[in-house]
């Protein structure tokens, strides 16, 4: 079957060039963009409830824009000064850019990991003796704690934002070609949203194992995964599918 609509599960990325823009002249489809989970911040008084006490810290562990800023609004509900001394810890240098929104680069100790928090690990474990936050949602990966006790470093894990189901109940008599999910929370919101959701013609696009592996539990028949050695983004997934089903 031919593919004319893809409703991906993610905001509408703000980029210019954006690959999904090429995609969508190249292969003449229409693709829409929804978020299927949103990010909801905790207050100041559960935060106080998990016994954090920003003062107790030398370090941050950032590892994405949430946690970037989420850390700095608790500083502001607590009236916590951030110390320039403080050093920050980041998995990657789209997390290390995203935190000038807040600190004067040139001016802090910020520390880069390459993309992986297997990467970032390896400088922390030349930090022994820092005492580091690490400022998450409610589902953290669980290779992140495992990695941190490995180093035998001084941490603290704070839930500073929970990942919350978005509300689709607009979308029950929309339809579309292919769903594209890039986390379980995704897939789970489909049938939190849609407990009768039947995929039938449905193509299901995934990213990632956690992500695939979701979907094989849901029962759900996997069309298109990424990443892959010939296809190492969803984009090229997607373009790789759709030259193929729409040449028939």
């Amino acid at each position: 079957m031919k593919v004319k609509t893809i409703l991906v599960s993610q905001p509408e990325p703000k980029v210019e060039n954006s690959p999904y823009l090429q995609l969508i002249e190249k292969q003449k489809v229409k693709i829409d963009f929804r978020p299927f989970i949103h990010v909801e911040g905790v207050d100041a008084k559960e935060v106080r409830q998990q016994k954090i006490d920003l003062n107790n810290f030398t370090a941050i562990i950032l590892t994405s824009r949430n946690a970037v800023d989420h850390f700095f609004r608790i500083a502001e509900e607590m009236r916590f000064k951030v110390p320039d001394t403080m050093k920050y810890f980041c998995q990657s240098e789209a997390v290390a850019y995203y935190l000038q929104k807040y600190v004067v680069y040139r001016k802090r100790k910020i520390y880069v990991g390459k993309r992986t928090f297997q990467d970032l690990s390896v400088i922390i474990k030349k930090y022994k003796d820092e005492t580091f936050l690490l400022p998450s949602s409610d589902k953290l990966k669980p290779i992140v704690p495992e990695i941190l006790d490995e180093l035998s470093v001084a941490w603290t894990r704070a839930t500073l934002y929970k990942t919350v189901i978005s509300d689709l109940s607009d979308l029950r008599n929309v339809y579309y070609d292919i769903l594209v999910f890039f986390s379980p929370s995704g897939i789970q919101s489909l049938f939190e949203n849609f407990p009768d959701f039947e995929q039938n013609d449905t193509r299901i696009a995934v990213f990632g194992n956690t992500t695939v592996k979701e979907a094989n539990n849901k029962g759900l028949r996997i069309d298109i995964q990424a990443p892959t050695p010939e296809t190492p983004s969803m984009t090229m997934a997607l373009e790789k599918y759709i030259s193929q089903a729409n040449k028939k």
